[in-house]
Order: structure tokens, then C-alpha cells, then sequence
């Protein structure tokens, strides 16, 4: 499914990529998307000069699935099917891509694919073995942690391994640290400038290797708390619903109280991404560094009564993704794009915009002829999106069945759970998902199309679900 890139440049010319993602981040809850309720005025010009999918999706709207079909760009049943499973180690990584095509390639913040069980203590705690953090060269992060302002990291091995606790607040110190990873990077590219010598050599001296980096952060993912200065911008009474929330006092009333500090939790992230940006100027690497903006899934916050993710739900699978940065010769168009954009396409698509060209093993379509310069985009993309919760997590707030479903290029979904229709919306009429025709017999031959649609994507993914007869 990916499309090769342009020719692919030398290491020296290639630009650097950095992914920043939060946790829970549904794509609705922003400045640009037009939710009153938040101001995220660095993230709105990251998307005002880039390029936004507007239709991009979470194909499993739960952590653990999420990450680890990003990282391998596989699809969950090949690679973390369910909560708390392990990525498994031998399978290459997105990181493995960049590094065979000489970047150097670091992991900040929260990683969620090594298995551990939050039963067995505190994941937080728990140290990921460094033949199990997918290949980075530098890797400082941490399993999983439910508590933003108690956040331990851990990195390096052997004699150099440490694990300490972050001082602030996570995002903020999680910023600090990419930071400091970033005005490295443009500190040897100077030391490099100024020495002088051949390309080549300061290539073998990995001094000028352009460099892919992710900082992944737990906010907004509950508890929802930020730091006094964000929190005390947003009180529950003030937060405007969205119009499918149901008005059932204790649904209101939770949903406001959580989006408070949630929408608090999106401003300070915001702040932070715009301190990166800061930080790529004052390190000398904004014209040719690209950034890819996004989050792992959504949160639904009373849509239909329910709350968290694992739904098929637009609050739940609803993520933002945005590439923009790199003002050199890297990239010229900007705009919105209306693809269904998966968690397996992000890691093709990076590689695509970097001149890399995506490896067999990905799963996923690059889409990076939409975003580079000189580039044309295929004749033919997926015209749809495979969603799919492999296994329930059991957690409250989520759901408790298997399902399968597809959401389509012009604005149809579909879902399924085993042997039974379950949902089926036109969100192009109907984008609160108010109306569900999944048993509607009027609605019955677009049913069977958009069974018939998921049923290829089953086989064509090599998984197994029982479809409902029609």
C-alpha cells in the first residue's frame, strides 16, 4: 500500500522529522476545529502553514494498539493487539527504517507497548529492557504513568542506566528534556560548520546526520490536571457541550468537570509545542526540520452518554494530524486534506517526506506527495479507513465486546460488533452521529456495501472477526 517517494537525497540534504503526540487527544478539541472551548493558537499556525488531514483516524482508539501500530506500522493483530501487550521485539520499527537510511533517532516520553501489567505494581516504575525500546539510538521515557505530576523516567544500560523522577509537571519536563536533545543536535551541527572538511567524513562522524525524534506525553489523557496558571483558565460551568452530549444531569455534570481540566491539559501542551518551535529557531534547525503533530486516539467526555475511548464513536477515533515546519526547499503545500489517514500510515508517511522510502514490511500508505514539493499524489489511495478493538480492555467506562469497522473516504461508517450490525452513520449529514441506521431498512444496501467493504479489509489485513449475516 505505500508509494515510493521522490529519488531519495544523500543523509547531509534530508531534512529532520520530529513527531510530538499527546494522549487522548480527540481532534475536536482544538482552536482550528472550532471548539470554543480552548485556544491552541501554536498548534492552529502549525496546521495554518502545513497540511491537516481532517479525516485522519485512530484505528484503535485504545493506547497500547495505538502505539504499536505506529511504531511497526502493522495493524494490531500483528502487532499489539489489546491493552497492556508486548510490541514484539524482533519486529522492525519505524526507528529501524530511519536508522538504516542514517538518521539518528530518539524516544522521549511515554512508550506503553512493553507489556507490563499494571496488576504487578506501578508501571510507572517498571524498566523497559533496551533491546525492547524499538531500536532508538537515544531512548528516555517510561512504560506508563496515570499521574502527571509524579512521573519517573528511565534510559541508557548497564553501568549508565538511571531512572530518576521529573521534577515538574510531565509535559513541561518531558519538554525540558527534548529541548535540551534539540539544541544538541543544532551545537554539533555548528561545531560541524565550523570545522569545515568533506561531507562525507563529517557524515562518518555522525555529526551532520539529520535526525528523527518523538516526544510522546501522557496529557490530556485523565486524570485531567494541569499546573495552577492553565487550570485556572477554564471552570466547568463555562464549557460549552458538544450537541451530542446527552442532557442527563450526571453526564453533564461529569463531562464539564473533566473537560475543564482537560481543555487546560490541551492549552499547556500547546504552549509547550510552541516552546519546541522556539527552540528550532534558536537551535538553527527550524528551515529543515519537519514536525508531525498528533495523538494516539480520543476522548469521548459524554458524547452518547459515554466517556474515555475504545468506541467506534467520532469523539474517540477523531485524531488531529498535522505536518508542517521545514520553511527550505522541503515542502510547499499546505492546506486540508480529506484522507482517512490511519495509525499504520504516519510512519510511511514520515519516512515518505523525508526522501525515505518506505520499507515492504509497512502496512500503511504514505502520504507524503500531498505535503513535499514536486511530488504528485498516486492515481489511487485507500478509499476508507480499517477500525477495530481486537480485545476489551474491562475497564469502566469502555467498551466490553469486540468490534470491527470501517469509516469511508466520502463520509460513511460502519461497525460491527460479532455477528451483529451495529452502528452505521452518513457523517457527511450527520456528524454528531444523531441518527443510527445500522437497522434501518431503508439503509440496507448501503449496509451490505459497507459490509461487504469491512469484509475486505478483514481479509485483506490477514484478521479474523465473525461479520453478521444480512
Amino acid at each position: 500500500m505505500s508509494t515510493p517517494p521522490a529519488p531519495a537525497a544523500s543523509p547531509a540534504t534530508r531534512p529532520n522529522l520530529i513527531w510530538v503526540f499527546g494522549d487522548q487527544h480527540r481532534a475536536q478539541a482544538l482552536g482550528y476545529a472550532g471548539d470554543p472551548n480552548v485556544r491552541t493558537p501554536n498548534i492552529d499556525r502549525l496546521a495554518a502553514t502545513g497540511v491537516t488531514f481532517t479525516a485522519s483516524v485512530a484505528g484503535t482508539p485504545l493506547c497500547c494498539p495505538f502505539r504499536g501500530s505506529l511504531l511497526s506500522s502493522r495493524y494490531p493483530h500483528h502487532a499489539v493487539p489489546g491493552h497492556e501487550d508486548r510490541l514484539p521485539p524482533e519486529l522492525p520499527t519505524v526507528a529501524t527504517a530511519f536508522r538504516d537510511a542514517g538518521y539518528r533517532t530518539a524516544y522521549f516520553g511515554k512508550w506503553h507497548v512493553d507489556g507490563f501489567r499494571e496488576r504487578e505494581g506501578r508501571a510507572a516504575m517498571h524498566i523497559v529492557p533496551p533491546e525492547r525500546r524499538g531500536g532508538f539510538d537515544d531512548w528516555l521515557g517510561y512504560e506508563n504513568n496515570n499521574a502527571q505530576w509524579d512521573c519517573w523516567v528511565h534510559g541508557g544500560a548497564g553501568a549508565s542506566a538511571f531512572h530518576r523522577r521529573l521534577p515538574a509537571y510531565e509535559t513541561d519536563a518531558l519538554t525540558d528534556l527534548f529541548i535540551g536533545y534539540l539544541h544538541a543536535q543544532g551545537s554539533e551541527r555548528r561545531e560541524a560548520q565550523a570545522r569545515g572538511g568533506t561531507p562525507g567524513r563529517r557524515e562518518q562522524e555522525g555529526v551532520t546526520r539529520p535526525f528523527f525524534a518523538v516526544l510522546s506525553v501522557q496529557p490530556p489523557h485523565d486524570p485531567y490536571v494541569a499546573p495552577a496558571e492553565w487550570m485556572g483558565r477554564h471552570t466547568p460551568g463555562a464549557i460549552r457541550l458538544r450537541p451530542n452530549v446527552p442532557d442527563i444531569a450526571p453526564i453533564v455534570d461529569e463531562a464539564r468537570r473533566e473537560l475543564a481540566g482537560y481543555y487546560a491539559m490541551i492549552e499547556n501542551l500547546d504552549w509547550n509545542l510552541g516552546r519546541v518551535r522556539d527552540a528550532l529557531e534558536a537551535a538553527g534547525l527550524a528551515d529543515d526540520t519537519l514536525i508531525v503533530f498528533f495523538s494516539d486516539h480520543g476522548d469521548m467526555h459524554g458524547s452518547h452518554g459515554q466517556f474515555r475511548k475504545t468506541a467506534p464513536w467520532e469523539e474517540a477515533i477523531r485524531i488531529p494530524l498535522i505536518i508542517g515546519g521545514a520553511r527550505s526547499a522541503y515542502t510547499s503545500k499546505r492546506g486540508r486534506l480529506p484522507v482517512p489517514a490511519n495509525h499504520v500510515d504516519i510512519a510511511p508517511t514520515s519516512l515518505g517526506l523525508c526522501g525515505v522510502t518506505p520499507p515492504s514490511w509497512m502496512a500503511g500508505t504514505d502520504y507524503s506527495a500531498h505535503f513535499v514539493k514536486g511530488r504528485t499524489p498516486p492515481p489511487v489511495e485507500p478509499d476508507s479507513a480499517y477500525l477495530q478493538l481486537c480485545r476489551p480492555t474491562r475497564h469502566g467506562n469502555s467498551v466490553d465486546r469486540p468490534w470491527r469497522g470501517v469509516v469511508t473516504r466520502d463520509g460513511w461508517k460502519y461497525a460491527c460488533l460479532e455477528g451483529q450490525p451495529w452502528l452505521l452513520f452518513n457523517l457527511n449529514e450527520d456528524p454528531y452521529e444523531l441518527a443510527n441506521h445500522a437497522h434501518n431498512t431503508r439503509y440496507a444496501q448501503k449496509r451490505r456495501q459497507l459490509q461487504n467493504r469491512l469484509a475486505a479489509w478483514i481479509a485483506d489485513t490477514g484478521d479474523s472477526f465473525a461479520l453478521p449475516e444480512l
